[in-house]
């Protein structure tokens, strides 16, 4: 088409669905402002090559031409747009509503895929081709695509729409579950609850009615039976319903023909095919689904979730999570489940601790050991050589007092408390996700039947060996074990051991400049004010400087974990993320607790005496302060955890804003002061644009939320006793993290693509691993760090009044300072920490028996702690089902209702009699029958003996029915 088209031209043509150069003329309305939503005159076939559309507006008129202009358009996009003047293109105008389908106004657009013409790699030959290969190929897969015309900064869109032919083949490739149709009179009465348990929740219920989902502004999902999608019994399916196919649906069905689809001719090249192989290529920039309307958009589900639940009014206010999950997807849906619950559950443990933490304060001045270090006048031994000179223990009263607000009395009670809410946290969340995953329909989702990854099919396609996967009942390669398997493990877990002791270095450089700085303090410092804080300014820098390198090896780790998984082979996508996952948390858990497990495992613990000093590269190890290491284990502990979550909210904030800063810059690119001006700032409104300037949510975006939190959860239950605070800074940051995310996914990033995953997967297992591993540490902390037990032994063994008066002098030992002349110089005896002989005894400096009977006291309580910690866990998880038994009898009751269905829809398939007043008739008395049948079998309170009975065609007793016919004989 040569000719000037007309100023009211709407950008591009109508592309044809078969992609046939033979291609008649296209006629439609171009409107402002309106959307054409009466088709009375339109004819529409999704599978002929003939595209013919006569669009009335809504109120039945035609507006004026210099609004709205029949055109008729000839050849195909690309021809039209190789044609088209770029001055003389008139853009098309679209609404809110109406940017979300095709020009037609029928067909929605399910994705958008973009290219940019101004990037020179992108315009070359080679991906002109690849582009024009892979465009064709999915016509032929039998996609719909329309082009927008080129836009004045370079952009091409090309929108995607799936005719529901398609729909309804790959429906049946992905084993999707799918409504069925409803039975007329089936109802489904609500479950019964104990009558106790009812006026519970009715009165807990009063309390807190307003923190609930409004059920006006979120009505109640109605529960549908549903069944594995088949064509061929497509009567079991209300498949004419304009919901059958939802939007999530669309878009998941269009991604998995995108990231399967070849864009060359060559067959040789493994790996030519597949979205984001062309997006790393740069043949496409982009490739998302549309937000159903902006954030002003009312009657969009998009507006919705962002001003009742992202908002920061609603922080207190229960999530509406089947919206979440019809919105985003099950994985989605499921994350914020999970950390709901988690937040939830942090409610009694931070008022736990800080129960705990008040009691600390209430006794502080009224604990002797503390008095009577403000009190004492005792010279101290020098804490390092040449340098430092003694010191009066008087100077650390500051610091004595703040170590008993995180060891005292209370630390026992609290860490046996976290360890047993950590048990009821994972048994709870069980019960919880059980009841989810049955709501969500994913009880029968088996990960047996997810698809191989393109990528490892294409790292497969010459192998010859294959084998039958029994489920999916397909032939596919199998990983050579001696050539593959085995050499990829084995470097993985080479590489995954050489960071680990790159991690472990790390703390070793902190360890150095801790001793470093302590000593410079004490040695060079005449200030007193600085020496008695010593401690705390070293231990606190320290590990500032340990959590700036946690995040620089933080990027490092994850690029390293990405592709030592790529390696490994994966078959599904599933399994390469719990991959993944492992690897990422083992080098993260070093990463963050090594210095941590230092400080409360390792330091001070092995350092000798005075005169005879354990020496690491020629220097003296660290010592811990007067008090034991446990306060420099808090600030630890407080600083990497706080300091973690703050920098990570910081980060996942400012990185999507500055991408999506650098994508609103690109689209703006090339508007300049035309007479057009206006036309153009108006195609900036346009969804699939608006949509363009977000960030992509990448198919593992959500890794980093689960990984910070789990993180969290080790902070929160593996130390917890040495820092009670741990709970509410915990539940603090969740409580603005979940409105955070919220907002960040609904402003920021480009709408996900719905994924169905049956659980959080392996974090499960991670978290189920934390917890016990937090009984053995916790009680190593109690028994080893803290000054709980030599207090105990001196209370039960020592003192007579069993009081702690007179510990301080107790658990300090006496050195004569002339054994070792060069480091004091008029002292004679000075005092060090620790339980040994003092030096006129024949045994000198060697251990006392009071240290093997608290050696042997701690040892003690680690067995007695751990063992009926186990226990009271035993019975916990005894008393509390992974499924509750009214779930479970429901589910099976479900089962049998849905074959029973199944069976009663084939039935009136096969039993089709010639009359159709018969027919009618026949059909009146069945669905009477059946409802009434149904609405007993689900009243009523059956044994399962009584119930199999009634479902196979047994009455359950003559009061109920007078029928004894079963749907099966129906």
């Amino acid at each position: 088409m040569s000719e000037r088209v007309d100023q009211s031209f709407d950008s591009g043509a109508q592309e044809t669905e078969s992609g046939s150069s033979n291609q008649l003329p296209s006629t439609y309305y171009s409107t402002r402002n309106s959307f054409c939503y009466d088709f009375n005159n339109s004819t529409y076939k999704e599978n002929d090559d003939i595209f013919s559309l006569n669009c009335t507006p809504t109120n039945g008129n035609h507006r004026m031409r210099n609004e709205t202009e029949e055109t008729i358009l000839g050849g195909s996009c690309d021809e039209l747009g190789k044609s088209l003047n770029r001055q003389s293109c008139v853009l098309s105008f679209y609404d809110a509503v109406s940017s979300l389908y095709f020009r037609d106004g029928i067909r929605s657009i399910d994705f958008v895929i973009v290219w940019d013409e101004f990037d020179q790699e992108a315009s070359t030959y080679r991906c002109n081709e690849m582009r024009k290969t892979f465009e064709s190929n999915l016509q032929k897969e039998g996609l719909h695509l329309e082009y927008e015309c080129d836009e004045f900064n370079g952009l091409h869109f090309i929108k995607i729409s799936t005719p529901r032919e398609v729909l309804r083949r790959y429906s049946e490739i992905l084993k999707l579950r799918m409504p069925m149709k409803e039975v007329k009179g089936l109802k489904i009465p609500p479950a019964r609850q104990n009558l106790f348990l009812q006026e519970v929740n009715s009165f807990f219920k009063k309390i807190v009615n307003r923190y609930y989902v409004n059920p006006v502004i979120f009505p109640p999902m109605k529960h549908k039976f549903t069944a594995v999608y088949s064509r061929d019994k497509e009567y079991l399916f209300d498949i004419d319903s304009p919901d059958f196919f939802t939007p999530a649906t669309r878009s998941r069905i269009v991604q998995f023909v995108l990231d399967r689809t070849r864009f060359t001719v060559d067959k040789e090249d493994d790996f030519a095919f597949g979205i984001e192989r062309l997006t790393a290529e740069k043949a496409y920039s982009a490739a998302y689904p549309l937000h159903d309307g902006t954030l002003k958009t009312t009657d969009s589900m998009r507006y919705l979730l962002y001003t009742e639940w992202a908002s920061v009014k609603k922080i207190f206010h229960y999530q509406p999570l089947d919206y979440i999950k019809e919105y985003f997807g099950v994985k989605i849906g499921l994350y914020f489940a999970w950390l709901g619950f988690y937040t939830h559950m942090l409610f009694p443990a931070s008022i736990v601790g800080l129960l705990c933490f008040a009691y600390s304060w209430f006794t502080l001045y009224s604990n002797e050991p503390s008095k009577d270090v403000c009190t004492s006048n005792y010279t101290m031994c020098a804490l390092c050589d040449h340098f430092c000179g003694t010191w009066n223990l008087r100077d650390t009263c500051f610091h004595s007092r703040v170590t008993y607000l995180f060891d005292n009395p209370s630390t026992v009670f609290f860490a046996v408390f976290m360890s047993l809410w950590a048990t009821l946290f994972l048994e709870l969340w069980k019960n919880y996700s059980a009841e989810i995953t049955h709501k969500w329909d994913l009880t029968s989702l088996d990960i047996q039947e997810e698809h191989p990854r393109p990528k490892y099919l294409a790292r497969l396609a010459h192998v010859k060996k294959k084998s039958l996967n029994f489920v999916t009942n397909t032939v596919e390669p199998r990983v050579p074990f001696w050539k593959v398997r085995l050499p990829a493990t084995i470097f993985s877990c080479s590489v995954v051991l050489l960071l680990i002791i790159v991690a472990m270095a790390a703390v070793l450089g902190v360890v150095l400049y801790r001793m470093s700085l302590l000593t410079a303090l004490y040695g060079f410092s005449n200030n007193s004010m600085v020496t008695s804080y010593a401690i705390l300014l070293t231990t606190a820098t320290a590990a500032a400087i340990n959590l700036c390198c946690i995040v620089v090896f933080n990027w490092i780790y994850i690029w390293l974990a990405e592709y030592l998984t790529e390696v490994e082979l994966p078959r599904t996508q599933t399994e390469f993320d719990d991959s993944l996952t492992l690897k990422i948390y083992l080098l993260e858990f070093v990463n963050y607790y090594a210095s941590i497990f230092y400080i409360a495992f390792f330091k001070g613990k092995f350092i000798g005496y005075p005169g005879n000093y354990n020496r690491f590269f020629n220097s003296r190890q660290e010592e811990c302060g007067p008090g034991g290491c446990l306060l420099e284990l808090c600030i630890q502990l407080g600083i990497i955890m706080i300091g973690k979550q703050a920098v990570n909210s910081i980060l996942e904030m400012l990185f999507p804003l500055f991408y999506k800063w650098l994508n609103t810059i690109r689209v703006h690119v090339g508007l300049q002061k035309t007479p057009t001006e206006g036309r153009n700032l108006s195609r900036m409104h346009l969804q699939w644009v608006r949509d363009y300037k977000l960030v992509q949510w990448g198919p593992r975006s959500l890794f980093p939320e689960y990984l910070e939190m789990v993180l969290q959860y080790g902070f929160v239950t593996i130390f917890v006793a040495a820092f009670p605070l741990a709970p509410l800074f915990a539940l603090i940051n969740n409580v603005f993290e979940m409105r955070l995310d919220a907002k960040k996914l609904l402003t920021l990033y480009r709408r996900p693509v719905s994924q169905r995953v049956r659980n959080i997967g392996v974090w499960y297992r991670i978290l189920d691993s934390i917890s016990k591993f937090s009984v053995i540490t916790n009680a190593f902390i109690i028994a080893f760090t803290s000054n709980f037990i030599p207090k105990l032994v001196y209370q039960l063994v020592v003192s007579d009044d069993h009081t702690l008066k007179g510990y301080l002098e107790n658990a300090l030992s006496k050195f004569n300072t002339s054994h070792d002349p060069q480091n004091y110089v008029n002292i004679t005896i000075c005092r060090y920490p620790d339980y040994r002989e003092p030096p006129d005894s024949p045994d000198k400096y060697n251990y006392t028996d009071l240290f093997w009977h608290i050696l042997a006291a701690r040892l003690a309580f680690v067995v007695v702690f751990e063992n009926v910690v186990a226990l009271v866990i035993i019975i916990v998880r005894w008393c509390i089902p992974d499924m509750s038994p009214k779930l479970r009898d429901k589910i099976r009751r479900e089962a049998y209702i849905t074959n029973e269905i199944i069976i009663q829809h084939e039935a009136q398939r096969v039993s089709k009699l010639s009359s159709n007043e018969l027919i009618r008739t026949e059909e009146h008395d069945l669905e009477l029958d059946n409802a009434n049948h149904w609405s007993r079998v689900l009243e009523s309170s059956l044994t399962p003996y009584d119930f199999d009975l009634e479902v196979h065609g047994s009455p359950m007793s003559p009061a109920m029915g007078t029928s004894s016919m079963g749907p099966v004989e129906l």
